[in-house]
Formats: structure tokens, sequence, C-alpha cells
């Protein structure tokens, strides 16, 4: 029973941990020197990629637990982007906008802004992730039940884990070789996103037709996997380049702390 409850909780959060390495670690190679030396200092010298995944252990923790709406943002089928309601503990767009705040203000103190960075890399990727934009009727995808070679699983634990470990049977370093290959005009399209409510709509536009796609009871094989492998690197490859332009911007020019 505990292993129940345990993986449980663990599905409300995502990608799972190869899904944010990579998306971090795209980030990373696409990060400025000043905003590389400005992370790794807030991090007393660990890298994004460190704690790509942190925030879904730590959101379950006393300490951190009010962050646990912070990972997405509901919203139902009959309901569009816009006139969803909102969360009154928060959510990943008003997350990532006050997390992003922080980081960029060096008048708060180098505590303050460590944790703004170590959210701001784990919910730019989770904001990527079609199920962290899924319905509240459903918990996006937690109930959704579905098949996945005929094993019972709920169509979010699909998302976050399965389908990018079926994908590909890559380490977090061969995802980045693999994707990070866009055009100087492709990346220019991705980075003319620049806020959190750009990109939940643009991934909540991803989710409806995940949802449609897939109804419930839906038997997940080959041919799903391969319609679906190259939304998953699209969103890894978003996510990263976004992140680093994210940081870049942030961190790029006045990296002083209040503690300095």
């Amino acid at each position: 029973m505990a292993a129940m409850l345990i993986a449980s909780a663990a599905s409300a959060f995502g990608w799972g941990q190869k899904g944010h390495d990579t998306v971090a670690y795209i980030a990373e190679c696409h990060l400025t020197p000043e905003a590389k030396a400005a992370a790794e200092a807030l991090l007393d010298g660990n890298s994004i990629v460190y704690y790509s995944n942190w925030l879904d252990n730590a959101s379950h923790t006393p300490e951190y637990a009010y962050s646990k709406t912070w990972h997405y943002k509901n919203v139902d089928a009959d309901v569009s982007y816009d006139d969803a309601p909102l969360n009154d503990k928060g959510d990943i767009v008003t997350a990532l906008d006050s997390q992003m705040s922080i980081l960029a203000d060096t008048t708060r103190s180098k505590d303050e802004r460590s944790l703004a960075l170590k959210m701001v890399v784990h919910l730019l990727g989770d904001i990527h992730q079609p199920m962290h934009l899924g319905h509240a009727s459903d918990l996006g995808g937690n109930r959704w039940n579905v098949r996945y070679f005929r094993n019972p699983k709920n169509l979010h634990s699909v998302w976050d884990s399965s389908l990018v470990e079926s994908a590909h049977k890559w380490s977090y370093t061969e995802w980045q070789q693999q994707i990070d290959r866009a055009s100087a005009d492709e990346q220019a399209a991705i980075l003319s996103l620049t806020t959190p409510d750009d990109w939940a709509r643009e991934t909540c536009a991803i989710s409806r037709k995940v949802y449609d796609k897939t109804p419930e009871d839906t038997n997940i094989e080959y041919n799903y996997i391969a319609e679906w492998t190259p939304v998953i690197e699209r969103q890894f490859l978003r996510g990263g380049l976004r992140l680093a332009d994210t940081l870049n911007r942030l961190l790029g020019a006045n990296t002083a702390t209040a503690d300095e």
C-alpha cells in the first residue's frame, strides 16, 4: 500500500527525471558564460542539471508543500485557456512569473534567488509537458485511465516517463546531442514566445490534441509512440531553449546579490 501511495503521489509531477535533465542540459549548452557563472554561483558550484528535478521531491516536504500546485495549470475541456479559473494556491504560470521576478531582483538575498532559480529550472520544464495543462476534472490525466502495452496506466504517467523512455533509449546528454539541432530561424521562432502565459497557452493546445487522440482505455503501443515522439522532442527543445533564453536575460548582466 505504501508503495502505491508513493507512486500515486509521484505521478502528480513531471516530466520524469530524464525529461527534466534533458531540458536543463539543453539550456546549459546555450547559456552565455556570464549567465552560466551566475547560475553556478547561486547553486554553490552545481549546474542547473543537478537541480533540474529537485522541486518534484521538495514539493512533498513540509517546507515546500506550498508549491504543490505550482507544477501545473488546469484547463478543463469545456473552457478556453483564458477563461480557466485561477487556483488560489497558485499555478505554474503565476509561479514562474513570481520566481522569475525574484531571480532577476539583485536586491534579494542569495538564498532567495537560489531557490527561485531551482524552481524556474524545474517549472520551465513542466510547463512544456502537455498533461501539466490538462483537465482539472481528471487531475491532469492522473485519473484518465489508459493501458500501456496492456498494462494499466494513467495518461499523466505515460507522458511523464513511459513515452520518453520508449521513444529513445538515450541518456539526457544523448537527447541533447540528437535533438538540439534547430536552425537559427527555428530557434528564433521558438524564442518568439517569451512569457509563461505564452508557453502555457501553446502547451494547452497540445494537451487538447492528446486528450482527443487518447480516449480512456486506449491501449498505447508502437503507433502511438511513433506519432507522439516528435512532439516530445519538440517540447524538450522548446523548454531547453526557452530556459536558456530566460536565464541569459535574468542572469547575464547584473549578477550581484544582497549577500555579497
